[in-house]
């Protein structure tokens, strides 16, 4: 459809147009045409008709007169001399006049005669001729007006019958009808190619103007097949659009839209999938180097006993870092399967706490403590670890709820969720403080209801915190802010890719939040279930 040229192709004997724009102005002059032809058709039969009526009325209006007036053939004689009286040695006026209307005398047997006898004006052919073709004379008279075809020629012809029995045929000829009809055919036929040509005309330069919105697409669907996938269909104009085509443009460049996001969304995944790969085979060169130099060492004997248990125990913890690299790996590949979780009503400030305890059981000189909204307005707090007063170093709560576990978290809907997996971002937030800050530096565990139907679980440390920069890429896999001391934690950054793969699974968010003066929150907002928690 690109340009104004169109392709025909031979159907048959006619040629055919393979564009839209030539068949829909074929399909509008061909239909135009059939109704051309019908009307001309009508028009045609009526003129016709109106002139044989006009016909018939003068010929039905002498049989009228002669059929109240007692006139015989030896009254039609009369008139003849007294013509031939007033006329002179001249041919007989009445019996020109009877010659000029195309008159026909016929006896009682049917037998042609001369109007006048003895005069110049005898009966001719034509008269001859019309006389023989005329059906019966008997039945002529009462039949009205018909019409009588004789010598290639057509009259209109009816019969009056006088008092003696002798019939008078009068008749008219139908060549001037023919001949209007004729010139009336001809005219039409003018006229109606004249509209025929102006209507393909305007037929085929509106049909360009109102597709032209098609042939943008056409010039949108080549660009993108050539590579341009920023490439849209342009909005089409009032005056040469329509709400099909606007309809149907607006379809298309969201389909294309989504085609354009699908498309960088597979590159942009198949590029983190070579990172990726990249990444885990870089994460697992570094200890199986590490395990194989050992071994060397010690199938070669230069290791002394000394030498050969430290190197057992490099091998023993190179080979725990990558079962766990392993096991960190096929919790992400499980989680892009998007696995079925178990869902249901979760106690997430229940896990809070578990974990809280968790950490301070592993490293006691840290402070965790743990907000859950309560009966008062400043709510339950609750700290585990840290010095205690005769410094031995066990977990102790303070605060509303430190007694009784979960006293007074009736104000916190439950979340909607699988608690293995919720458990597993709880422990991989709190793993993650306890690997990258010092031992001693306080953490805040927080629960709390937030917007309509969410809880927000907020971690809070006093570390160092990141950089903008570092902080924008905390989710991607393998990402570490300090990769010097990845051998010291043994973490192959991937504890945080989990925390935001497992959110997503929930229909949940994350996002973290990088103070100036240091230290670091990751908020988790997670969907509530309905109804509220049952106080333990």
């Amino acid at each position: 459809m690109r340009g104004a040229a169109t392709a025909w192709v031979r159907c048959g004997f006619w040629p055919r147009p393979q564009s839209l724009r030539g068949r829909f102005t074929i399909a509008t002059v061909a239909f135009v045409a059939v109704g051309l032809v019908l009307a001309a058709a009508a028009s045609i039969a009526a003129t016709y008709m109106v002139l044989i009526n006009e016909i018939d009325d003068s010929l039905k209006s002498s049989q009228s007169a002669i059929a109240h007036t007692a006139v015989d053939a030896r009254g039609l004689r009369q008139l003849c001399t007294l013509a031939d009286l007033l006329g002179g040695k001249d041919d007989s006026v009445l019996a020109k006049t009877f010659q000029q209307e195309l008159l026909v005398v016929l006896d009682p047997q049917g037998r042609p005669g001369a109007m006048c006898p003895g005069s110049a004006t005898p009966v001719d052919g034509e008269q001859r001729a019309l006389a023989a073709a005329l059906p019966d004379p008997r039945h002529l008279a009462g039949a009205g007006a018909v019409t009588v075809h004789a010598r290639g020629r057509s009259y209109r012809v009816i019969g009056m019958r006088l008092a003696d029995g002798t019939v008078v045929v009068r008749g008219m000829r139908l060549s001037g009808v023919y001949h209007a009809i004729g010139e009336l055919l001809v005219v039409e036929g003018c006229v109606g190619a004249v509209l025929l040509v102006l209507l393909a005309v305007g037929s085929l330069t509106a049909a360009r103007r109102r597709l032209r919105p098609l042939e943008a697409i056409v010039e949108t669907a080549a660009a993108i097949s050539e590579g341009d996938l920023s490439r849209r269909v342009p909005e089409p104009t009032a005056r040469h659009g329509c709400e099909e085509v606007e309809q149907l443009s607006g379809s298309l460049n969201a389909m294309l839209q989504q085609i354009e996001t699908a498309l960088t969304e597979s590159d942009r995944a198949t590029a983190q999938l070579r990172q990726f790969l990249a990444d885990a085979s870089h994460e697992l060169r570094t200890p199986l180097a590490s395990v194989r130099g050992y071994l060397q060492l010690y199938e070669k004997g230069m290791l002394d006993a000394d030498e050969q248990d430290r190197a057992l125990r490099r091998v023993s913890a190179e080979a725990l870092r990558m079962s766990r690299l392993v096991d960190e790996l096929l919790a992400l590949a499980r989680l892009d399967d998007r696995p079925a979780l178990r869902f249901g009503p979760v106690d997430l400030a229940c896990l809070a706490r578990e974990a809280a305890a968790d950490l301070a059981a592993q490293q006691p000189g840290r402070p965790v403590t743990v907000l859950v909204p309560g009966r008062g307005a400043a709510g339950a707090g609750e700290t585990y670890g840290g010095a205690k007063p005769d410094g031995a170093g066990a977990a102790y709560g303070e605060g509303a709820g430190a007694a009784g576990g979960g006293e007074g978290a009736e104000d916190l809907p439950a979340v909607l969720g699988d608690e293995a997996g919720l458990r597993q971002i709880v422990g991989n937030l709190l793993d993650n403080v306890r690997v990258h800050t010092l031992p001693g530096v306080p953490v805040t565990v927080e629960v709390a209801a937030h917007g309509d139907g969410e809880v927000r679980l907020s971690v809070t440390d006093r570390g160092p915190g990141l950089a903008p920069e570092d902080a924008r890429r905390v989710f991607d896999r393998f990402f570490r802010a300090a990769p010097d001391r990845a051998r010291d934690t043994g973490g192959a950054g991937l504890g945080m890719s989990i925390v935001q793969a497992l959110v997503q699974a929930h229909h949940g968010r994350v996002g973290v939040e990088s103070a100036p003066e240091g230290g670091l929150t990751v908020h988790v907002t997670l969907p509530a279930a309905a109804g509220r928690l049952t106080p333990v």
